[in-house]
């Protein structure tokens, strides 16, 4: 298939350069705000923080589409997340130029490239693509369809706008907080981020430069947002906190197995919440697995959050296997 014969003379299908990164943030942005919620938006240091993780190679795994005068008006990249067979790709095309293929032009031409993967992925595994689209988009909705994806999952963006300081957090027994030091609890946190997520759906264990990348090379990284919760020597719990588009972000939050049950989620959850509201945030923001298997959703509804914004998981198998 030559997807580039899919658009409008008017339009240049490339790959994405480094000079892009303003242009890209600003389209995501652009879309996301027009979607109803910016809030999931990226800037351009973060856009560029995430070009460069390891295994991601900006001239084979970032497209764009530009009108005649050079303007981007549609982007997708590809992702490896796990060895060759768990693929994923995230794509976006300004509100004005949908309905004109672009959108189509650039899943095909990220197929083309995922399926360069089945070769590489172990010769039992399935392979397969996943792609993600706002519950809203009717057009990205039938985009997926048309082209052979099935829904798979769906996720929530949940939000709290604070109108008071929250009450005052209570930790279960033996359970407290420590300021988080990075060269001290680096590892142990990271070590306690796989093993909360290991039972997650779609989940993978992450190595650690890969995840202290991700963390700690983000433009809006500050240790004074991580709440650690410790039991003696034993990390419990954590959330690790930080701002995203102008609101506060509860990145990602677990409780490790020997400590779930007894309230420490939602100590955590409040805890985060106190702490922005300390420092003038009053709305925050997160992201959940709608099915999450650990009852996330309903720790997240008692503590007053609820759900902004809805996105659909869309999956495509490029070859069968266990």
């Amino acid at each position: 298939m030559e997807t580039i014969n899919m658009l409008d003379s008017g339009f240049t299908l490339r790959t994405a350069q480094w000079s892009d990164a303003g242009a890209v943030a600003q389209l995501i942005y652009d879309v996301c705000a027009n979607d109803g919620d910016a809030a999931v938006a990226v800037t351009e240091d973060e856009l560029k923080n995430q070009w460069e993780t390891e295994g991601f190679k900006l001239e084979t795994d970032a497209f764009i589409v530009a009108d005649k005068d050079g303007r981007v008006v549609g982007y997708e990249e590809f992702f490896n997340r796990k060895d060759h067979y768990d693929l994923e790709t995230d794509g976006y095309v300004h509100p004005k130029f949908k309905g004109l293929g672009i959108g189509t032009a650039l899943l095909r031409k990220v197929e083309e490239r995922a399926r360069q993967s089945i070769p590489l992925a172990r010769p039992d595994l399935r392979v397969f693509l996943r792609g993600f689209t706002g519950s809203k988009d009717e057009v990205g909705k039938a985009m997926f369809a048309h082209e052979g994806f099935s829904v798979i999952r769906y996720y929530w963006r949940m939000e709290i706008k604070m109108s008071a300081a929250p009450s005052a957090t209570i930790f279960p027994d033996g359970i407290e907080l420590r300021p988080f030091n990075r060269e001290e609890h680096a590892r142990a946190v990271w070590q306690a981020d796989n093993e909360t997520f290991r039972d997650h759906w779609g989940s993978h264990e992450h190595p650690f430069e890969e995840w202290q990348h991700r963390k700690f090379g983000a433009p809006n990284f500050d240790p004074t947002l991580w709440m650690v919760a410790w039991d003696g020597d034993q990390i419990a719990g954590f959330s690790q906190n930080r701002y995203r588009m102008g609101i506060g972000w509860i990145g990602t939050l677990g409780v490790r197995r020997a400590w779930r049950k007894r309230g420490l989620g939602l100590a955590l959850l409040n805890q985060s919440f106190r702490e922005f509201y300390s420092r003038g945030t009053t709305t925050i923001g997160l992201g959940v697995d709608a099915s999450n298997p650990t009852g996330a959703t309903r720790i997240y509804q008692r503590a007053g959050m609820y759900t902004a914004s809805e996105f659909i998981a869309f999956e495509k198998e490029l070859r069968a296997g266990i």
